[in-house]
């Protein structure tokens, strides 16, 4: 932060990850990748079997 304090130079967050990860100084991603299913796990054999939820951040990678 001190750089970016006295020469008035912004840096993103993902400028830093990036050089970060090039120089193989990280191991994983902030955010957590979840791809969905064809078909639910545990299937229903009758009404009010199945919760919702929601999500209040959804990251959608390449938008």
């Amino acid at each position: 932060m001190r750089f970016t304090d006295t020469h008035d130079y912004f840096v993103s967050k993902a400028s830093v990850y990036r050089l970060l990860k090039a120089l193989d100084l990280t191991t994983s991603p902030t955010y957590v990748v979840i791809k969905a299913a064809n078909e639910f796990k545990n299937k229903t054999t009758a009404s009010n079997q199945m919760g919702q939820t929601d999500f209040t951040y959804l990251k959608v990678i390449g938008w």
